[in-house]
């Protein structure tokens, strides 16, 4: 792969509340953001678009892209449910002058990280408490509750992870955590942050 802009990577367990982040961060045109779509074998949901929240693929599908390296990471998250990072998606951002942010599972990230350690900042957001969590899963009302007690489980192992990555967030507040996450995305990719109380 060649080498363009930035990665920005923010992982957490499902609930922590880092989809919002980053959908704040991409609003901020100074960071010149955009954002790597990922590639998955799990069916749509609601009003879910291909090419927009994800690339739709079938498992022979997908396991196809894994046997010919398609992927930079790839993950299977659950039993014949696949999520990767396509190469040729991050190719494209970088092609367009952009650092590229990225909304993905723990070990995803991380294998990112160990790929590009210099060009990636790793940022691992953390949840108030599981039970927290939990309580915001239920609230979604997407998932029936085995689901959300896989993801429970899986959030207890995902947190033990947050050392390993470049800096932690703690989501206790959205409002703090939003301006800390804006703060390090300005720092690491060199940009100045306006401030609202300058008239032009």
């Amino acid at each position: 792969m060649t080498k363009g802009g930035k990665l920005i990577i923010f992982s957490a367990p499902s609930g922590s509340g880092k989809t919002t982040i980053v959908r704040h961060l991409l609003e901020q045109p100074e960071l010149n953001l955009a954002f790597s779509v990922s590639a998955t074998s799990r069916p749509k949901r609601g009003r879910e678009k291909q090419g927009q929240h994800y690339y739709f693929m079938s498992i022979s599908e997908f396991k196809k892209h894994i046997k010919d390296g398609d992927f930079l990471e790839w993950e299977e998250v659950y039993r014949d449910s696949f999520y990767g990072t396509l190469k040729s998606e991050v190719e494209r951002l970088w092609a367009e002058g952009k650092n590229v942010i990225f909304d993905i599972d723990v070990a995803g990230g991380l294998r990112i990280k160990r790929k590009y350690p210099k060009e990636t900042l790793a940022v691992f957001v953390k949840p108030p408490s599981v039970d927290e969590l939990k309580i915001r899963l239920k609230k979604r009302s997407t998932e029936s509750e085995d689901k959300i007690n896989m993801r429970i489980a899986k959030a207890s192992v995902e947190l033990a992870t947050a050392p390993q990555f470049d800096t932690v967030i703690k989501n206790y507040d959205l409002d703090i955590a939003l301006g800390e996450a804006h703060k390090l995305v300005a720092d690491f990719v060199g940009a100045t942050i306006p401030n609202p109380s300058k008239k032009e």
